[in-house]
């Protein structure tokens, strides 16, 4: 186990420094930040005095090598536009992203796998035909267009939810939560609803296909000819052998929603890193945007990480073949 362990923490450390020369290389072409810094009276020594500054002078493995080294401090450097560190902007957006990326995930996790069971038990019911209708929406409408049907029926037709922001906050620490006021928690439910739709989609139609392959299996048949309850062999056997599958989409699922919700955060002016993202890459805000993109990576390595860890927990024959490997 520990073995696989550091095995999978090198791969991690591999991708993060092919996604910081990604990041370091693509956003170099994103436009000049000198222009988006400085007005049109500026002069041209003043100009060329701060390209100095910022260190755009120096050759590019110059500039790569103290890329890398200052993100490994979680040291991104001064936000062109914003003339604060880049590490507290981020900071100060984060907890809004994952609050609402949480309640999405939680909210796709209790509503999809439920409607994947029994859909994939009760697939000829009026009831599992109304879930695949609903997951088949989901699937089909584009992210902003919920949302603005959301806006269009919750907020301004019945008043009954807020239509952008996320409401009255509480402080703790260094940390913000909507958690703990009624105005945050209203302002949580459209844009949750929208960014987890998709995913919940997706997995009650994953959970159903794994249910109806497992169902026909032979083992499954003999645990029903030992006589063993539906409830026994339904749950006990056959969801429990759907879990791989279903955790892998699970993960990539929740790194998904952290990375994808610039959507929903712009539709609902959510103010998290998304609607950051989006308003860096209208500055020409490189340092933000790098930050950004690699704080996504990492999220995304770590999910898969415990992904893999799950793996093993769930299935030891993953153990087993690793080690005959």
């Amino acid at each position: 186990m520990l073995a696989f362990a550091i095995r999978r923490l090198l791969e991690a450390a591999i991708v993060m420094v092919a996604v910081a020369l990604l990041a370091f290389v693509l956003f170099r072409f994103v436009g000049d930040p000198v222009n988006q810094m400085v007005g049109q009276d500026t002069s041209l020594e003043d100009r060329m005095q701060l390209r100095k500054d910022l260190g755009l002078d120096d050759p590019i493995v110059v500039q790569f090598g103290r890329f890398i080294w200052n993100a490994a401090q979680f040291d991104f450097g001064i936000s062109y536009q914003v003339k604060q560190p880049v590490t507290t902007i981020i900071a100060s957006r984060f907890p809004a992203t994952l609050e609402l990326a949480l309640t999405a995930a939680v909210f796709a996790i209790l509503l999809g796998i439920p409607m994947g069971v029994y859909t994939g038990i009760y697939r000829d019911s009026w009831l599992s035909r109304i879930f695949l209708s609903v997951s088949l929406i989901g699937i089909s409408l584009p992210t902003f267009l919920i949302g603005i049907l959301l806006i269009y029926v919750f907020a301004v037709n019945l008043g009954i939810l807020p239509s952008f922001g996320r409401g009255e906050v509480v402080q703790l620490g260094g940390w913000t939560t909507g958690f703990l006021t009624i105005s945050g928690l209203k302002a949580l439910i459209l844009p949750s609803i929208t960014l987890g739709l998709f995913q919940m989609t997706l997995i009650t139609r994953l959970v159903r296909s794994q249910m109806l392959e497992v169902l026909r299996t032979d083992y499954i048949k003999f645990a029903r000819a030992r006589g063993l309850s539906d409830k026994a062999v339904n749950f006990g056997h056959a969801l429990k052998n759907t879990l791989i599958p279903v955790i892998t989409i699970i993960g990539l699922q929740l790194g998904a929603v952290i990375a994808f919700a610039i959507i929903t955060e712009t539709v609902f002016q959510w103010p998290g890193m998304g609607l950051l993202f989006i308003q860096s890459v209208q500055n020409a805000d490189i340092p933000v945007m790098s930050a950004y993109l690699l704080l996504v990576a990492f999220l995304f390595v770590l999910i898969n990480f415990i992904v893999d860890l799950l793996y093993v927990w769930v299935d030891p024959r993953i153990r087993i073949h690793g080690r005959e490997a």
